[in-house]
């Protein structure tokens, strides 16, 4: 029932980047019409021509001059050489633009808000530093805002896609990677990852909610009442759970909701990477294969 309920919320979120909430997405749906144009060029004309060679030169009513000696035409070369080497160049011009102005760790504004992101099994634990609290499987930002967001992973090598926002980058663990975007209109998408790591991968998604300025402050608040995320409950949150097990584990309701949590200390983030470079390895759950969480392994 669970799992049933968290498939239909995930299938009424935005999970394309044709339905774009923000700047880097909209940049990907311009290239991908940019490029549907310019490959009309070549796919048209075979489209409507062939049928039409198939019809004038049919066998029971043939027409055109018969040339079986024919074997060269200069006019007919250029066009068939000349036309795909023009729209390659085209093609790579515009991804080299798009490439260039996608950068995922160029900001798109100042004073962006920083986001930390550590991809678990089979979740995603979310950390504002500056505003005291953490989530799991939630990424709330407010709307006319850039989002710096700091990755890593305390397991395998994930992969993180808001396909609406932001292309997809990787997390590695002991290492991290930035991904900037920023939302331009309210409403809530699918984040997912989209490296497959394990029994739990197909539910390892996560909701982003772009939210008015005001209520994200009003947002923010939720936190007071919520568990303290301290390095007891991380170790909890680093187990092969999904979702649900992971909140029955921590004692609250087993159900898909996501987790609002205060921090227990500022610089979590920090630890989780450092464990992974001659820091205290045994803390923070370990640098290990995650164990299997108390209530099964995510089916």
């Amino acid at each position: 029932m669970i799992a049933t309920d968290a498939a239909l919320a995930s299938g009424a979120l935005q999970q394309s980047f044709l339905q774009p909430m923000g700047p880097v997405a909209q940049e990907q749906a311009t290239h991908l019409m940019r490029v549907v144009g310019i490959t009309m060029i070549v796919i048209l004309p075979v489209l409507v021509g062939v049928p039409l060679i198939l019809w004038r030169y049919r066998y029971a009513k043939p027409r055109g001059a018969y040339a079986p000696e024919w074997e060269f035409s200069g006019k007919l070369e250029y066009a068939l050489w000349g036309v795909p080497v023009l729209i390659v160049i085209v093609l790579a011009s515009w991804l080299w633009y798009s490439t260039q102005k996608l950068d995922p760790y160029q900001p798109l504004g100042p004073d962006p808000l920083q986001v930390q992101a550590i991809g678990l099994d089979w979740k995603w634990v979310f950390i504002y530093p500056a505003e005291g609290i953490a989530t799991v499987d939630e990424l709330v930002v407010p709307v006319g805002r850039p989002v710096e967001l700091t990755l890593t992973t305390d397991t395998v090598m994930q992969s993180l896609l808001i396909a609406p926002l932001t292309g997809q980058i990787y997390a590695m663990p002991g290492m991290t990677t930035k991904l900037n975007f920023a939302a331009t209109r309210t409403g809530e998408a699918e984040g997912e990852n989209t490296q497959f790591n394990g029994d739990g991968f197909g539910r390892q998604k996560f909701t982003l909610r772009a939210l008015d300025p005001v209520d994200y402050i009003v947002w923010t608040a939720r936190g007071d009442n919520g568990p303290t995320l301290d390095e007891a409950t991380y170790a909890t949150l680093r187990r092969r759970t999904v979702l649900a097990e992971a909140r029955g584990d921590l004692g609250l309701e087993k159900n898909a909701q996501p987790i609002v949590m205060t921090l227990g200390q500022a610089d979590i983030f920090q630890q989780i990477v450092a464990k992974y470079h001659g820091g205290e390895a045994e803390r923070w759950g370990g640098i290990g294969l995650p164990q299997t969480g108390a209530t099964g392994a995510g089916k």
